[in-house]
């Protein structure tokens, strides 16, 4: 098993740090530029920043708070929301960003997973996942991709979609439960190994944590890559080094 990675998630909001529970109920939390610091002193392995309104409002991300934040972050980085284009990603790599998260544009234009993967390589190109559970019967995919910040569905089935951004050149999967995000009731596990024993791709497990013990599940049962968080890393209640420690306390290899 490779090392997994630690990652704190940084949903973006009008320039600030927020956080819900189900993508909806937002509260703000800090500055993106603070937030980056703590969490570069703290050890965290990567970061992961979502202008989480960009294609809601149909516009691109907004780079000012990108700039700010490529000026103090000392691990590697991936911004998402409202990337669309290979000349959105061309603009963040000159900033400074080592990877760009693509999500609603890949499902609603598929070949830009291969534009982007053959021009700046498939390491800096994460499609990003948001899916939810439906009930059997209803006629739908039971593991269903949604878009626009989980307001649409789509009727795609998400290991299907899975494999199909892997063949069309992403270098990992973002996987984030709609229906577990924000609760602290864990990650959605079986959809987390369904992805993950798809394709051969790295997946990150998003969605849902709220103890130790959540993470370690996400990789032991959900065949997980990384971690990413973001209620319990942003309040207070567990910090990077004390994952870490837990993860490898459990046999889990980490990053030091």
């Amino acid at each position: 098993m490779n090392a997994v990675r630690v990652i704190p998630c940084l949903d973006v909001k009008d320039g600030r740090i927020v956080k819900g529970v189900n993508f909806v109920n937002l509260k703000d939390v800090r500055d993106p530029v603070a937030a980056a610091e703590a969490y570069c002193r703290e050890g965290a392995d990567e970061l992961v920043f979502l202008d989480i309104f960009a294609t809601l409002e149909s516009r691109k991300t907004r780079f000012e708070w990108v700039k700010k934040v490529c000026e103090v972050v000392t691990v590697p980085f991936a911004v998402g929301g409202g990337i669309a284009t290979l000349e959105d990603m061309q603009t963040l790599f000159d900033l400074g960003v080592n990877k760009v998260s693509v999500n609603t544009a890949a499902v609603k234009n598929p070949e830009l997973i291969g534009e982007a993967s053959g021009r700046f390589g498939r390491q800096k190109l994460v499609v990003a996942i948001d899916g939810r559970k439906n009930p059997p019967g209803s006629g739908l995919p039971r593991l269903e991709v949604v878009v626009k910040s989980g307001n649409e569905a789509t009727g795609l089935n998400i290991v299907e979609w899975a494999k199909t951004a892997e063949k069309l050149g992403a270098g990992e999967i973002l996987l984030t439960s709609k229906d577990a995000d924000g609760t602290k009731a864990g990650y959605d596990l079986e959809m987390t190994r369904a992805v993950a024993e798809a394709v051969s791709v790295p997946v990150t497990a998003s969605g849902g944590a709220g103890k130790l013990e959540h993470l370690y599940q996400a990789v032991t049962v959900g065949k997980a890559s990384a971690v990413l968080a973001a209620s319990i890393f942003h309040f207070g209640e567990v910090s990077i080094p004390e994952a870490k420690r837990y993860l490898k306390g459990k046999g889990i290899p980490i990053r030091i």
